[in-house]
C-alpha cells in the first residue's frame, strides 16, 4: 500500500513537471514571437535561425532551472533567492552574447564569467539545494565575480571599450544581485517563526 502512494506521488511529480516545462516552453515560443514579428515590419531587428536557437536555449534553459529550484522549497524567501540567482545567470550570459561585459562580445576575457556560473551550478548540486549551503554558494560566486573584476580591471582586458569604473560599476551590479540572493537563500533556511 505505501508502495502504491509512494508510486501515485511520484506519477503527481512527473505529470506536474511535464506541465510545468510545456507551459514554460510555450511562454518561451511566445516571447521569441516578439522578435519574428518586430522582424517583418523593420531593419533593426535582424535574429537569424542561431539567435532564435541560443535564445530559445537560454530562455527555456532559465525558466525549467528556476522551476526545479522553486520546488526545493515551499517559502517564499527561497523561491525568491531562486529567481534572482537564476535570472541573474541569464542576464550575464545575456549580455556577454549580445555586447560583451569585458570589452566587446568577442574578447575571450569574457569566458571567465562562465567559470562564475559553473561554481554556481557544482555549488549548488553539492550542497543539494538546501537553503543555507545555496546562500553560501551565492556567496562564493560573488567572490569568484569580485576576483573576476579585480583581474579584468588590473590587466586593463576591456580597453579600449571599458574604464575601469565601468566594469567595476557592472560587475558590482552582478555582485550585489548574488548578495541579495544569498541573503534570500539564508532567510529561506530560517523556521517559519523567526
Amino acid at each position: 500500500m505505501a508502495s502504491e502512494i509512494g508510486l501515485e506521488t511520484k506519477v503527481g511529480n512527473n505529470s506536474s513537471r511535464y506541465k510545468s516545462t510545456l507551459i514554460i516552453l510555450l511562454i518561451v515560443g511566445l516571447i521569441l514571437l516578439i522578435p519574428l514579428i518586430a522582424m517583418q515590419y523593420t531593419n533593426e531587428v535582424n535574429w537569424d535561425w542561431f539567435d532564435f536557437l541560443v535564445a530559445g536555449l537560454l530562455l527555456s534553459g532559465t525558466g525549467i532551472a528556476f522551476d526545479m529550484l522553486s520546488r526545493k522549497s515551499s517559502k517564499i524567501s527561497y523561491r525568491l533567492a531562486a529567481a534572482i540567482s537564476v535570472g541573474t545567470a541569464l542576464l550575464m550570459v545575456w549580455a556577454n552574447l549580445a555586447v560583451g561585459i569585458i570589452g566587446s562580445e568577442d574578447n575571450s576575457a569574457n569566458l571567465m564569467y562562465f567559470a562564475v556560473l559553473a561554481i554556481g551550478a557544482i555549488g549548488g548540486v553539492i550542497v543539494k539545494f538546501r537553503p543555507m549551503g545555496m546562500s553560501f554558494t551565492m556567496i562564493a560566486v560573488a567572490i569568484a565575480q569580485v576576483i573576476l573584476t579585480v583581474i579584468a580591471v588590473s590587466l586593463k582586458l576591456g580597453a579600449p571599450y571599458n574604464s575601469s569604473t565601468q566594469l567595476i560599476v557592472i560587475n558590482g551590479f552582478f555582485i550585489e544581485l548574488w548578495l541579495v540572493s544569498a541573503w534570500f537563500f539564508a532567510k529561506g533556511a530560517k523556521p517559519e517563526d523567526s
